[in-house]
């Protein structure tokens, strides 16, 4: 806050407890002069000479006496002070010719000083500076920190020391960063495109999942053009105050033109700009006002030219039509998964300050993280050098990676917990029926680890690698899928008698796919090819009230007919499959009871038939290593 407001606020802060003086004094005055009866009496003790001593304060009017015969002592504020000291002069006149009960009263029993005004107004002073000091952290506090005249101001975060990022800061995202190099080559060369009439686009809307670089590009764009970066959140614009918003949007904008060209950057737009009339009732919605300020200062009557906005957002379908169209966001870029290549590129730029050991290729490691974002792949070397460093080695070696991809995936080993040998057995039948339907089965993974250990939630995994980065799954890939989800509960009711919760999630998982073939893909022979229910994936509850579904109930009952025949046909087949092989499935349910886990090659010479049961009487327990993966079972 600058000085001349600092005195704003002060002037403000006396004013304040000026008042408040004024009313506490005042009201003290009246509350005196209000009780006449108590003051007969009091004169009547005096009249009487029934008072034995007294004490009377000039300064504040305060009175306190004893009566005769009694010790206690009595309080009482006089109205008006000299019209008392002339009222007892009689009193204290005679005080020492009167007797009452024997005793002689002294003179030295008359009592009258003079504290000063200043004195009485001392509690008064107390209370104005109080209220004024919690008056003052109210103002302090309120906003998010800013001051009571900041309400409406944008609550940007100082970038002076904010370290600059550069497109070589930004890996696996090269098309992203050639649609984004026009935008800093315009802030750099405006006169280039306004002589050939160009208009480059007024705002860039970053659309991807969480962790794929929508922010760090936004910043990579900042430094590259070197031209002020004004960074802000979405739910920063929301306050308690109705316009606060709106008024915050205006602000934003008129401190980047002042500095223009310039770049406005809001993160998870989603926060203000939502569907607007989404809500129930039909009152006046804040966030509303908001969206509608930034629909004007985007494209509205004031020119807005070199002021470029990027915004970042994992959830596009929720944004207001209104600030998709050319003119506000003019472009929209997809920050999607990075693929193979991306994935090697972002795990050498976070290799940079980390010792790898000879045994560590990042090529093999971009290979088995499919699935894999920028952020999930910094978090992976992260682990892997804090397991490195608790294990006191100078380099991260390759059972570090394996071991921080599967604790990213899933979370610790629980090895102290203390598991049942029933609940083992269930586990290892359960894994096993996993790991050999997905064998078995020609579209799925390769099995990579097997584990009964406990991690996370799960009390066992199976742990699948993918090949490649396709991007289309057919009809019989999700249909050997909901066969290998199945596994789990197949191999309970084959070989353990019963079945357990366990397989909760692998059938609510197979029950998705299931139903995604029948109503989202059409690949149910039966219901053809038509989408069923797209108007039912409503992310706002007011506008689900606003329609019905766009299928009859017989419609529905043929669907659910469908799911469940797709899921029964899995489940015979699945129970074909592991019959053919129990032999197998009983020698890796031994396998896990006596190692606990089982990783890829071994899991190979086992299911071909190279590794006996003789051979697991003779076999040592492996090496603790731990392969990568993309996906686990429960």
């Amino acid at each position: 806050m600058t000085p001349k407001k600092n005195r704003g606020v002060f002037t403000y802060l006396l004013i304040i407890a000026l008042a408040i003086g004024c009313i506490y004094f005042v009201s003290s005055r009246l509350a005196k002069n209000s009780d006449k009866t108590n003051y007969n009496e009091v004169m009547e003790h005096f009249d009487n000479y029934e008072v034995s001593e007294y004490e009377l304060d000039l300064g504040t009017g305060e009175l306190t006496y004893k009566l005769v015969g009694d010790d206690k002592e009595y309080k009482y504020d006089v109205p008006n002070v000299s019209i008392f000291v002339d009222e007892t002069r009689d009193y204290r006149q005679n005080f020492n010719r009167r007797q009452k009960d024997g005793e002689t009263l002294g003179q030295n029993y008359i009592k009258i000083t003079d504290r000063t005004w200043l004195y009485s107004l001392i509690p008064v002073i107390l209370t104005v500076l109080l209220g004024c000091a919690i008056l003052y952290f109210m103002m302090k506090q309120s906003g998010g920190g800013g001051k009571y005249t900041s309400f409406g101001k944008a609550n940007l975060k100082n970038q002076a020391n904010a370290r600059k990022a550069t497109f070589k800061d930004v890996a696996g995202a090269d098309e992203e960063k050639q649609e984004l190099e026009e935008i800093v080559d315009f802030l750099k060369h405006p006169n280039k495109y306004k002589d050939i009439g160009a208009k480059v686009p007024k705002g860039v809307l970053l659309l991807g999942p969480p962790g794929t670089g929508k922010t760090l590009l936004a910043r990579a764009v900042a430094g590259e053009a070197g031209c002020p970066f004004f960074p802000i959140s979405g739910s920063d614009f929301v306050e308690m105050f109705v316009g606060v918003g709106a008024s915050r949007v205006r602000d934003l904008f008129e401190q980047a033109k002042k500095h223009a060209p310039a770049i406005i950057f809001i993160d998870e737009i989603d926060a203000v700009g939502r569907h607007r009339g989404a809500g129930l009732g039909g009152g006046h919605d804040e966030r509303e006002q908001t969206l509608n300020q930034l629909l004007v200062e985007m494209d509205g009557f004031t020119g807005n030219e070199s002021v470029i906005v990027i915004a970042a957002t994992n959830r596009r379908d929720i944004l207001d039509p209104a600030l998709l169209r050319p003119g506000r966001f003019d472009r929209q870029i997809v920050v999607g998964y990075p693929d193979v290549k991306g994935r090697e590129e972002i795990l050498r730029v976070h290799a940079k300050n980390k010792p790898l050991g000879p045994d560590v290729d990042l090529k093999i490691i971009a290979q088995t993280t499919q699935g894999f974002t920028g952020a999930d792949l910094e978090n992976l070397l992260n682990e892997a050098a804090l397991l490195a460093a608790r294990n006191n080695r100078m380099a991260i070696t390759e059972p570090d990676i394996e071991e921080a991809t599967l604790k990213v995936i899933a979370g610790p080993e629980k090895k102290s917990r203390i598991v049942s040998e029933h609940d083992r057995k269930v586990t290892a039948y359960h894994e096993s029926g996993h790991a050999i339907a997905a064998y078995n089965l020609s579209t799925q993974e390769k099995v990579h680890q097997v584990t009964i250990i406990q991690r996370g939630m799960a009390a066992g995994l199976t742990v699948t690698r993918p090949d490649t980065d396709d991007q289309h799954v057919s009809r019989n890939q999700m249909r050997e899928r909901i066969i290998m989800l199945l596994g789990g509960r197949v191999a309970e009711e084959i070989f353990m008698d019963d079945i357990s919760t366990g397989a909760s999630n692998d059938i609510e998982r197979a029950t998705s796919v299931a139903r995604n073939m029948v109503t989202k893909y059409g690949f149910s022979g039966k219901l053809g090819t038509v989408v069923y229910g797209s108007d039912n994936d409503e992310v706002f509850l007011g506008k689900d009230y606003g329609h019905t579904r766009n299928y009859s109930e017989a419609v529905a009952a043929q669907i659910d007919e469908e799911v469940k025949s797709i899921i029964d046909k899995a489940h015979s087949d699945c129970v074909e499959l592991l019959n053919a092989n129990s032999d197998k499935m009983h020698l890796l349910a031994k396998y896990l009871l006596k190692f606990e886990k089982i990783d890829g090659p071994d899991f190979e010479k086992l299911m071909r038939g190279e590794l006996t049961e003789a051979d697991l009487a003779d076999t040592t327990a492996p090496e603790d290593t731990t392969d990568t993966s993309t996906e686990t079972e429960e």
